[in-house]
């Protein structure tokens, strides 16, 4: 017989004596065999141990030490079944004595990096075992090596595999693993909290759209809930720092967080730290903003001006009704009118107004009645009335002329083209619908604000433009998710393409001088397509956040 099964049959023996003894302390000696065993230069010797040491690893505390220690190094075996067998016993190491889960779930934290699926696949099984045992000490564990301010993660690639196994293995097992269902879920919201000092932006996205998932944060949750992940998304945001007009990162981390704020608004939490950043920090820049993103902002301030506070919004408006006069032209200079940037803003202002009207007043020359020192009715505005009313005027008279342009266009189109329409074509009919709701979303607005006493819309009447339900074939991205100059500027650039037919001019015509601004909504505040860095310490993102 060989030393190896020599080994194997000793082992054999130690397993049924301790098995059979009633008093299994009185067999020490053989425990200390089978941890010695793990040692051995025999492959399905140290298998056997790798079964045998956490199963009887409760009845010797005293040997607790070294029978981890030797489990250990079967579990960083260079023979892959070794491994595998190790990783499995693991849990067994708690099933008595739950004080270690810990420990167990630390390590086979660390053993998510293996490369060998199968052994990778016994490692999530351990840790799902263990997360069942018991999910509060399991979960704290595992999110330790997320990263926090208390114990900073220095192997990113250990960080990145804790994470893919949270998202793919406990997430989807919310309602199986969390329970009592809320002492757990508040358990790994506050661990979850704790781990967003440094996160990309997918990672962020990933925990927010977790935390909408749980039933503390449902729709039947009070405001002060709804309010806490706002909270949660204005850390992100840095709405506390100093705010440098050159920090693209910045601007970008600021967009895409109010753009995941906004479904709380609608639920009631408050908009009112960021309008304010916005109003105090961003706006008063916003021709330093980088081109792209400026039509993101202001789509984003256009669908949360509708839960502005009555405050705020008498704050917001005077930067907003600056920023408007700038983008309507008093006269024709035939100079490009951006019309998205005058749709969100006139949007943006009908709603604010519509909380405090008599503001308006000494921006705009109106003589609104409310009865309060704010009304400023002794005071002669008629020239900031002539001025705004002019504007709108003007505004009416691009607005008319350019949906004339575009109904044409898109009558030669569709008389041209018959069934045979390509994707480039149709994506360029949808930019042009969308254009034709813009500036009937635009002619809508203006009309009411001729009044010298206008009423604001405060209702849902206005459906903002990009918030169709787009059914056609989008138009192809570039780099960034982008969309190209052509569907975005209404360039007549495209008529000088060689090998364009006679139906593309046509289009072209009508979009000739046309200016839509910014890129679609469909990847507004999103950050697909975009980097989202994590950053080494303090505030900013050193990677880039939403690039």
């Amino acid at each position: 017989m060989t030393d190896a099964s020599n080994d194997i049959e000793s082992l054999y023996v130690y397993g049924e004596r301790l098995s059979e003894a009633k008093d299994k302390s009185q067999n020490v000696e053989d425990y200390k065999s089978i941890i010695e065993a793990a040692r051995t230069s025999s492959i399905k010797a140290r298998q056997l141990a790798a079964q045998l040491i956490p199963r009887f690893f409760k009845f010797f505390p005293g040997l607790s030490g070294s029978a981890v220690d030797a489990h250990l190094d079967l579990c960083e075996a260079e023979e892959l079944g070794i491994r595998v067998q190790a990783i499995r016993g693991l849990p067994l190491f708690c099933k008595d004595t739950p004080e270690h889960i810990s420990k167990i779930v630390d390590i086979l934290a660390q053993l998510l990096i293996a490369e060998e699926n199968v052994e990778r696949d016994a490692v999530h099984k351990a840790l799902l075992s263990l997360l069942r045992q018991d999910v509060k000490a399991s979960l704290t564990a595992l999110f330790k090596h997320i990263e926090s301010v208390d114990e900073p993660v220095t192997d990113d690639n250990l960080r990145e595999r804790t994470l893919i196994f949270i998202r793919d293995k406990v997430f989807p097992l919310k309602s199986e693993l969390l329970k009592p269902q809320e002492q757990m879920e508040r358990h790994i919201t506050d661990l979850i909290k704790k781990s967003l000092q440094d996160v990309t932006g997918a990672e962020f996205k990933m925990f927010m759209d977790f935390l909408k998932s749980l039933s503390i944060f449902g729709e039947k949750a009070p405001t002060e809930r709804v309010q806490e992940l706002v909270e949660i998304i204005e850390g992100q945001a840095d709405l506390d720092a100093q705010f440098s007009g050159s920090d693209g990162d910045h601007v970008d981390r600021l967009i895409s967080c109010l753009y995941m704020a906004l479904p709380f608004f609608i639920r009631g939490a408050s908009s009112s730290k960021f309008l304010n950043y916005l109003n105090k920090h961003i706006l008063p820049v916003f021709d330093k903003l980088p081109e792209e993103r400026k039509v993101d902002l202001l789509k984003n301030l256009a669908e949360s001006s509708p839960y502005a506070a009555p405050q705020d919004s008498r704050q917001i408006l005077p930067s907003v009704v600056q920023l408007l006069k700038k983008y309507m032209p008093r006269r024709k200079t035939g100079e490009e009118m951006n019309f998205t940037y005058v749709e969100c803003m006139l949007y943006t202002f009908h709603h604010l107004a519509n909380k405090a009207p008599n503001a308006t007043n000494s921006l705009c020359g109106y003589k609104i009645v409310t009865g309060q020192p704010s009304d400023r009715l002794g005071e002669d505005f008629t020239e900031l009335y002539k001025d705004f009313t002019e504007r709108l005027s003007c505004v009416e008279d691009l607005t008319k002329a350019t949906m004339k342009k575009l109904t044409q266009g898109m009558g030669q189109q569709n008389k041209s083209t018959g069934a045979g329409v390509s994707d480039e074509e149709k994506a360029r009919i949808q930019n042009a619908t969308t254009g034709l709701r813009t500036c009937n979303n635009i002619l809508a607005m203006t009309q009411p604000l001729h009044s010298k006493s206008p009423s604001f819309i405060g209702d849902k009447r206005i459906n903002l433009s990009w918030n169709e339900a787009v059914k056609t074939v989008a138009p192809t991205k570039t780099a960034g998710g982008k969309r190209p100059a052509d569907a975005v500027k209404g360039s007549s650039n495209q008529s000088n393409k060689r090998g364009r037919g006679v139906n593309n001019q046509l289009v072209d015509r009508a979009f000739e001088g046309l200016s839509y601004g910014g890129r679609g909504g469909g990847s507004r505040g999103g950050g697909q397509g975009r980097g989202w860095g994590r950053h080494s310490q303090g505030q900013g993102r050193g990677r880039g956040y939403y690039r």
